[in-house]
């Protein structure tokens, strides 16, 4: 069964790779024996702590700063990365944006919908096309709670993750038939840079864990083992789904 989901041999890029969820999901899957590609527009050279947790598994990693706000380094980035012909995408990059609906900034909305949607689409459709053409691959995206829910006072955020979601689906509907399998994560309430100011209000932060059943915030490794699956042969057959990871959250 542990060779259903052995990564040994096989290239993964991992977008937003440097804190929280990206630098989870990178070390997971070099502890299941994938070489990693790390991006992050803060991702520095060398000495990074994303490289440090895959090294220690024995795996290579490499390291590219890029701004997903830039339309221009986002397809220069694709472009590098088609000819390494990864065998895994994961599309963790994104931003957040708090305000009321009605003083939302519009230079807020425009940029959270490029970063968080925009270049996800831009650069998948670049790396997977190598994948089209040997008929092998692995895309995943990572969604949100707020792909099914509508969230308070992220406007753009909502509109880019619930993109993201029917982004997954449709994908999905051209490549699974080339063997390109395109699913999405959904984390629930994760500690992350994200959540801090949500954690930092006592009554949020209360509300939430009321209605988290596992009783307490999700943390970045949680999404370890959901990433593997989605990565490895073990989901060769599951096309299109978005997996949430949230403690059960939507159950409630």
């Amino acid at each position: 069964m542990s060779g259903m989901f052995d990564l040994s041999g096989r290239l993964a890029v991992v977008t937003g790779a440097s804190r929280g969820i990206g630098m989870a999901m990178a070390g997971a899957l070099a502890q299941a024996g994938a070489d990693v590609i790390g991006v992050s527009a803060t991702m520095p050279g060398s000495g990074s702590a994303v490289a440090a947790a895959v090294e220690a598994h024995g795996r290579s990693f490499e390291a590219r700063a890029v701004d997903f706000a830039d339309r221009a380094a986002v397809v220069a980035l694709g472009t590098e990365l088609a000819e390494r012909a990864p065998d895994v995408l994961v599309n963790n990059a994104g931003t957040i944006e708090r305000a009321p609906a009605a003083e939302h900034p519009l230079e807020s909305w425009d940029r959270v919908l490029q970063v968080d949607l925009s270049s996800q689409f831009v650069l998948t459709q670049l790396v997977a096309r190598p994948m089209l053409e040997r008929g092998r691959g692995k895309v995943i995206f990572t969604a949100s709670l707020l792909s099914f829910q509508g969230g308070i006072n992220v406007p753009g955020y909502t509109a880019a993750k619930s993109g993201i979601a029917g982004l997954t689906k449709a994908l999905s509907n051209e490549w699974a038939t080339h063997g390109v399998n395109v699913n999405a994560i959904a984390p629930g309430y994760i500690a992350t840079d994200n959540t801090a100011a949500l954690r930092a209000d006592p009554d949020r932060s209360r509300s939430i864990l009321e209605r988290i059943p596992a009783g307490r915030w999700g943390r970045p490794a949680d999404l370890a083992g959901a990433t593997v699956f989605l990565a490895s042969s073990a989901s060769d057959y599951v096309d299109g789904i978005v997996l949430p990871v949230d403690g059960g959250w939507l159950g409630r």
